[in-house]
């Protein structure tokens, strides 16, 4: 019982925290507003961990490879926090594979993340139009790389957005490939729904 409490915390915090990481990642890679109070909270709850890393871990091309990274690493070690946990110890396990369940754990979190942004904007649409409060900008701003396209794409309607419906579909077909590919690596496994 108490080693389920403890991966309940454990999941939780490393959740929230590579959430904000990854927030950072996407506001970085749609160019958002770092003014806005939101972005600088996640500049400065970053920053500790994301500026030593920075040092071997450049930039490149408006990516800041340096958050994927550091992301990936916080759910390495959660996953080996777990694994000993469920052990009772340290276990033998394959250093490769909870690289590669760390990665698609990450992936499936920016699936996630993108997901729900979409989902709030359209709520935000229908209720309050035109807010300008930081966050309905901030989320706007995040999920505009993937809508642009789809809009690019889809004809026009009479003034109706049909491009969510579409970018759901796509979120999700991608959703339901990491998964897949979870359970081929045997994520799926140690007994946690992921």
């Amino acid at each position: 019982m108490l080693a389920d409490i403890l991966i309940t915390i454990l999941l939780i915090a490393s959740t929230f925290y590579m959430t904000i990481i990854l927030l950072r990642f996407l506001l970085q890679l749609a160019r958002a507003d770092f003014y806005n109070p939101i972005s600088q909270f996640a500049v400065k709850a970053t920053n500790p961990l994301l500026r030593p890393l920075r040092r071997f871990i450049p930039g490149w091309g408006g990516i800041d490879g340096a958050s994927l990274v550091l992301a990936v690493i916080i759910q390495a070690i959660t996953f080996f926090l777990i694994l000993v946990a469920l052990n009772g110890g340290i276990p033998a396990f394959n250093p490769i594979t909870l690289l590669v369940w760390a990665v698609l754990n990450v992936l499936d979190l920016i699936v996630k993340i993108y997901f729900w942004s979409v989902i709030a904007i359209v709520v935000v649409s229908w209720i309050a139009p035109g807010s300008s409060h930081p966050a309905i900008q901030l989320i706007a701003q995040i999920t505009e790389p993937v809508m642009r396209p789809v809009r690019n794409v889809m004809p026009s309607m009479g003034g109706l957005d049909l491009s969510p419906i579409i970018v759901f579909l796509i979120l999700n077909v991608i959703s339901v490939v990491i998964e897949h590919m979870k359970l081929a690596v045997g994520l799926g496994s140690i007994g946690l729904g992921l």
